[in-house]
């Protein structure tokens, strides 16, 4: 593959990835998807990532010294989300940029991010939003536009050192209280309230009334990232809260068409 000049200036390499295609329906992405490599180390990633017939790439890697590599250029479409949704779009690959941040991920000894990692992504993504124009609610986590089928970046990653830096929502979760009543495995309007905050922030989840499993995957990703103290899936009040009180910080157009 042909070398390219990198888009961000806070990229060490590049090598360059043949898994890419054409950004199908959009002229720019305005959304950024975190992900970790989930392999035992970044040089194992790298080559997954850049390998013509594994079917996944990203446009960046971020290793753990803080070193970044660009795989695509931003302008095309990278292969790093698959099957995912968000605000009612199925093809996040067409509308985003990808990048992997190396860790070994829930598999095989999920660590803590260093520092020098995370100030590189924030470093990273603030240019990216900066050029793209990418609000900060729309920088997410892997496990959020594909709840129940992905867990990374996880609930280690430091979304709200990012979030002090300007990228991405957050809000201080509302303290767990043992004892309160807790939405699973119930059915009904409090149950059809719950799933309509959930998609009016973003997720797909299906507006039936009815605590089911899928229910259940997405309020356990939403924790993964806004309420990480405890992902167990289950909407207690801790969990309520923190989503009201995202759902306030969206702009005002976002919640007055949803």
């Amino acid at each position: 593959m042909l070398s390219f000049v990198p888009d961000s200036s806070v990229v060490s390499t590049v090598t360059p990835s043949p898994n890419y295609g054409d950004r199908k329906g959009v002229l720019s992405p305005d959304m950024i998807v975190l992900h970790y490599t989930g392999m035992a180390d970044a040089a194992s990633a790298i080559v997954r990532l850049c390998t013509e017939g594994t079917e996944v790439s990203a446009h960046y890697v971020v290793l753990e010294d803080g070193n970044i590599v660009q795989c695509v250029r931003e302008s095309a479409r990278a292969w790093h989300s698959g099957t995912s949704s968000w605000g009612g779009e199925t093809d996040i690959n067409s509308c985003s940029i990808g990048i992997e941040i190396v860790n070994r991920g829930h598999d095989l000894g999920y660590t803590d991010f260093p520092l020098r990692q995370v100030a590189a992504v924030i470093a990273l993504c603030k240019g990216i939003m900066i050029r793209r124009d990418i609000q900060k609610h729309r920088v997410l986590a892997h496990s959020d536009v594909a709840p129940g089928r992905k867990k990374d970046p996880g609930e280690k990653f430091p979304w709200r050192l990012l979030a002090d830096s300007g990228v991405g929502l957050w809000t201080e979760p509302a303290p767990i209280v043992d004892g309160e009543q807790k939405l699973l495995g119930a059915s009904g309007d409090d149950v059809l309230a719950l799933q309509r905050s959930l998609s009016r922030f973003g997720y797909g989840v299906p507006l039936s009334g009815q605590y089911d499993t899928a229910t259940m995957d997405v309020v356990a990703a939403f924790q993964r990232h806004f309420r990480p103290e405890r992902v167990d899936g289950v909407a207690d009040q801790s969990t309520l809260t923190t989503l009201h009180d995202l759902l306030a910080l969206l702009p005002r157009e976002i919640t007055l068409t949803s």
